[in-house]
């Protein structure tokens, strides 16, 4: 499978952000305010309205999303947003959380859990995640864009779903969040884990 390039208009919004412009390739998206995608855990709340910008994710093919880690406020996030239903979700990337960049995932079916690293490194930078669908598998990538991706998590996703996928960002704390996306990619899954 040839790596495809996928435009911004090919996608359908999970949830409608303030704002979304293209400006020379990248696109902008304004955040609303209390934006997020959460199930119970823990927290005891379910949270619906995440900005995912998605389409299609087929067996054995890969989603990739390029974006700026341009945020330092609580919860603030970016990433790719994977989604079957209402339940059965995953959300991986970069969310500022009690003070530095944090590289997680979050995988609901169907409550949540949340997996994160510091990553300090990250902060302000060009990163790209990479989401593999095989099986009754996601497998997610992360990394500085341009360096190689090391793998971050395995999650359980039904083999048999419909999904889809593609940007994600959300501003749980506050309004005025702007995320840079600069690229979106779908090309085949990963050949191994390994």
């Amino acid at each position: 499978m040839e790596t495809t390039r996928i435009a911004w208009s090919e996608g359908i919004w999970t949830h409608p952000p303030v704002d979304a412009v293209e400006r020379d390739g990248d696109l902008i998206v304004t955040c609303a305010e209390g934006s997020d995608a959460w199930r119970t855990t823990s927290y005891g709340f379910v949270h619906e309205s995440e900005h995912g910008l998605v389409r299609p994710l087929p067996q054995d093919c890969a989603m990739e999303v390029t974006f700026t880690t341009d945020y330092d406020q609580q919860f603030d996030q970016a990433g790719i947003f994977v989604v079957a239903d209402q339940t059965c979700w995953m959300k991986a990337g970069v969310e500022f959380a009690d003070g530095h960049p944090q590289l997680g995932a979050v995988v609901t079916n169907p409550n949540s859990d949340w997996s994160v690293a510091r990553m300090d490194a990250w902060a302000g930078r060009r990163v790209r995640v990479r989401v593999s669908r095989s099986g009754d598998a996601l497998t997610v990538r992360a990394g500085l864009d341009g360096d190689e991706l090391a793998l971050v998590r395995v999650a359980p996703f039904p083999a048999e779903a419909e999904a889809a996928a593609g940007p994600l960002a959300a501003a749980p704390t506050r309004a005025g969040l702007v995320v840079t996306f600069h690229e979106w990619f779908l090309t085949a899954s990963d050949s191994s884990l390994h």
